[in-house]
């Protein structure tokens, strides 16, 4: 098959992507040992994009969800590469905008009776003290679109109003968006890796993440663990919670309309209940450490280039000559939400 993948200069996004360059060589390379044909694309304009439609790829793998364009609108890939109809991996533009809006994803999946942490949005200014807040303390604060931890560090954890206002305002005047307010869950954090197989079943690899302890105390998964790579990933244990984050991983999955692949953020309370966070849909493929291909490998075992032909495999099965399932047996779940 002729796969090529498209991405950007995107050293300075706060958005969800596989990675830098060196993520997507990795990618690129993997593609070529299974076999196809493979070209990386750095596009940074819509003629660019349009010499991939010329070459008439049978899939093209998104690394980014758009492109920026100064003065214009951005590009969304998904968008862009639906009207020219080309096959293109993972959600549609609808399902990506809960990629990009957490509270989006939040408000949709509770419509749906899917356990997420309660939560409100604030602006500076917008509460004029703690009796006014919709949550009581402790909180937990963040962007609300953005990813890989930006914004989020130890003062992210509010136990006042005085801390709240200022972490509000320093937030605001980053990202100058609404910020998202949430309870605090004291208990643990999980992010599934979720892959949809040619027939409709899913491979969910579900990893427990434990940041590393700060000065203060505290295990912030944050920017600054996660560029330093200093939080541990071991196997998500005991069964029956790794039972319940499954199940619920893959309520999210189905429930936001996810296709291909996406990795699902989720967290526990101190009693052990568990509570969808938010949804990484182009999620990162830096080898050796982004944790979408280090689940897999700590669940099922997956070397990076099964992970990648897995990822590839619903991709490649929409062309009109089907790609033969992968001979190689990976432990699924059917593809249906609880009940």
């Amino acid at each position: 098959m002729n796969i090529e993948i498209v991405t950007t200069r995107n050293d300075g996004f706060k958005e969800t992507g596989f990675g830098a360059l060196k993520a997507c060589t990795s990618v690129l390379e993997s593609i070529k040992r299974l076999g196809h044909q493979a070209r990386l694309n750095v596009c940074a304009t819509e003629e660019s994009l349009n010499d991939v439609v010329k070459r008439q790829p049978d899939l093209v793998i998104l690394a980014v969800k758009y492109i920026v364009m100064a003065g214009k609108k951005d590009i969304w890939l998904s968008e862009f590469f639906a009207r020219k109809q080309i096959n293109y991996s993972g959600s549609s533009r609808k399902v990506l905008k809960f990629d990009s809006n957490k509270v989006l994803a939040k408000s949709h999946l509770r419509k749906k009776g899917i356990r997420t942490a309660d939560y409100f949005t604030a602006t500076p200014g917008q509460y004029r003290g703690a009796a006014q807040l919709p949550i009581m303390f402790p909180l937990f604060l963040k962007p609300s679109d953005a990813a890989n931890g930006n914004g989020v560090d130890d003062l992210s954890f509010v136990t006042n109003f005085s801390e709240f206002e200022q972490k509000i305002a320093a937030l605001y005047a980053q990202f100058d968006v609404p910020i998202l307010v949430e309870e605090y869950l004291g208990g643990h954090e999980f992010t599934v890796a979720i892959i949809k197989t040619l027939q409709g079943d899913l491979v969910v690899s579900p990893v427990k993440i434990v940041p590393a302890q700060s000065t203060n105390g505290l295990r912030i998964l944050g920017e600054k663990a996660k560029r330093d790579d200093s939080e541990e990933l071991m196997k998500a244990l005991p069964y029956d919670l790794a039972g319940r984050v499954k199940q619920l991983a893959v309520d999210a999955f189905v429930g936001l309309g996810i296709k291909d692949f996406g990795r699902i953020d989720i967290k526990t309370n101190k009693r052990g209940d568990c509570f969808f966070m938010e949804a990484n849909l182009v999620p990162g493929m830096t080898l050796g450490s982004s944790y979408f291909p280090r689940a897999c490998e700590i669940e099922h075992g997956l070397s990076y280039d099964k992970v990648i032909e897995l990822m590839l495999e619903e991709g490649l099965g929409r062309v009109p000559e089907k790609v033969p399932a992968s001979t190689e047996r990976v432990p699924t779940l059917s593809l249906s939400p609880a009940a």
